[in-house]
């Protein structure tokens, strides 16, 4: 084992004996690149299959997807799928760590673009990689580039595939575009029998190559004029499903020889990420790293919410990114509550600006034609934020001390925490702050409870849709269970439906009381200040709910 420190934080690199060969231990990897021989991996053959017909259909195409999604993964693993065959030669380039300089002028670009490329090939074809060099100090021009590319496919004579890692680096760039229409000219082209180019190129990045023109020119009817509109569609899911997930605990379970319900955790993980395969990751590094038990060999079924947990409270560069594009655009964000907090039903359109931009952050996904937070991970993170931003701008503290709230047993008492918050809301807000209660008092609410059950307890919460938008909270504390229903009046039969519906849901967790706190903004028969306890017969079972009025 070696221990290394950088920045006061300890790294741990463990290693094993193989054969009588010390080897790096193979770890869960959030960071760069996943290596089949060194991480723990999903099983992505199916999709790199789906990719392989692309290539070999000689398409252009670009993976376009969001931070920390598995693109540079993808391209690896596809790079050496490739490799196993003769006929292809790979040119997998990235513009990360390139600099600026580069694109600020048609020479330096071209040449670099060649030093680029030679320098991918040089442990494949020494000579070849000799041969670019030689030829760069006659490139200048994109023309100049384009007729190499030419002479270069004859030389080859192989498939030659292009790949382009972080396009993103250069997209603001006119001469990247122009780049672009020289391939795209040389596609064409070649289709004609005219030219010789390369057999396929894949470019990858966040935004798709459609998008660029946006970022250069501001009017409107260049939006999508693109140099790119030969791409064919990419229609690869890259996100992990179930079964792909327990895949990758396969590989964990046989090699480190640890014990768990691959049912259950891979159910899980799908659950609370919907395949985000960094949030994916993540949870199993934590899992395996900070929480099962050293010397231990078995994942117990409570470290999946524990990890959940810890995932919530951690920074990282992930959320950083999520939390950065929603400040950064208003109508995003005006958005993003309107689905998380209010409930909103918003129709997927790839037409609307503001959902494409969210879909292209990794924020929302289509889901059967809705627009949907991408995943559970996400809106827990987005409701701790926006709830933080209600709590620091609020006095609350006088009202939540959390020993008022906890009984002798360690538990906690939910019907008290209801009744200080209605306390709270009678005393701190008057009529003129009701059009913000409207707006945020189920944000306000989450601020109130949030001092309370951290640190010990966990809260899920989660938006029912319909046309009482329902705000469930599913808390655990000191190993037991609560469900709570935040909602707005919406009249008497509205109230009973949800009062059943309160009921059948807690009959699914096993539980016989449940709570409801109901905001009632109505100008008369206001009930604020009502308590009440209400029985709901849910299959010849009595639930009993306890109501509290705002």
């Amino acid at each position: 084992m070696l221990i290394f420190m950088f920045k006061e934080k300890r790294v741990v690199v463990k290693y094993k004996l193989i054969r009588g060969v010390r080897v790096m231990e193979k770890r869960f990897n959030v960071t760069g690149t996943c290596i089949p021989e060194k991480h723990y991996m999903v099983d992505i053959s199916d999709k790199i299959k789906k990719i392989m017909n692309l290539v070999e259909n000689e398409e252009y195409f670009v993976i376009n997807r969001p931070r920390q999604y598995g693109k540079t993964t993808t391209l690896y693993m596809l790079e050496r799928e490739l490799n196993k065959n003769e006929e292809y030669l790979v040119c997998s380039i990235s513009f990360e760590g390139v600099g600026d300089l580069i694109f600020e002028e048609e020479q330096r670009f071209t040449k670099g673009f060649l030093g680029l490329i030679g320098r991918s090939i040089l442990l494949q074809d020494e000579k070849l990689a000799e041969y670019i060099e030689g030829e760069k100090s006659k490139v200048e021009t994109m023309d100049d580039l384009s007729y190499f590319i030419t002479k270069f496919m004859k030389k080859v004579n192989k498939k030659v595939v292009l790949m382009v890692d972080e396009v993103d680096k250069s997209s603001n760039n006119q001469l990247f575009l122009s780049f672009l229409g020289m391939l795209r000219n040389k596609y064409l082209l070649r289709n004609a029998g005219k030219d010789k180019t390369f057999h396929s190129v894949i470019l990858a990045g966040v935004h798709d190559v459609k998008s660029l023109k946006l970022k250069i020119r501001s009017d409107e009817e260049h939006k999508y004029n693109s140099p790119w509109n030969i791409a064919s569609d990419f229609d690869v899911d890259m996100s992990f499903s179930k079964e792909e997930i327990g895949t990758m605990l396969d590989d964990y379970m046989k090699d480190k020889g640890v014990r768990l319900d691959k049912e259950y955790f891979s159910e899980r993980l799908q659950f609370y990420t919907s395949g985000y395969p960094f949030l994916v990751s993540k949870l199993c590094k934590i899992i395996d790293e900070k929480i099962m038990i050293e010397g231990s060999f078995k994942w117990e079924k409570e470290y999946m919410g524990m990890a959940v947990k810890k995932i919530l409270i951690e920074s990282n560069t992930n959320f950083e990114s999520l939390i950065k594009n929603i400040e950064n655009n208003s109508k995003l964000k005006e958005m993003v509550k309107d689905l998380i907090i209010d409930g909103s039903k918003i129709t997927y359109n790839e037409d609307n600006f503001i959902i494409m931009m969210g879909i292209t952050y990794g924020i929302f996904k289509n889901k059967q034609g809705q627009l949907k937070i991408h995943n559970r991970i996400y809106e827990q993170r987005i409701y701790n934020y926006m709830s933080s931003l209600i709590e620091t701008s609020t006095d609350v503290g006088f009202y939540n001390e959390r020993s008022n709230f906890i009984n002798k047993d360690g538990d906690i008492d939910i019907t008290k925490i209801l009744l200080k918050f209605q306390q709270f809301m009678k005393h701190e807000y008057s009529e003129k702050r009701k059009a913000f209660l409207e707006a945020d008092g189920r944000l306000l609410f989450l601020a109130f409870i949030s001092p309370i059950i951290n640190g010990t307890g966990f809260a899920f919460k989660e938006v029912q849709g319909g046309e009482e938008k329902r705000f469930d909270i599913v808390i655990t504390y000191n190993k037991k269970m609560y469900i709570l229903e935040l909602k707005r009046w919406h009249g008497q039969e509205y109230h009973k439906k949800g009062l059943l519906q309160l009921g059948e849901y807690l009959e699914q967790y096993g539980l016989s009381e449940g709570y409801l706190l109901i905001f009632d903004f109505r100008e008369s028969k206001n009930e604020a200040g009502k308590v009440d306890e209400v029985n709901v017969n849910v299959e010849n079972k009595v639930k009993k709910i306890v109501e509290v009025y705002c």
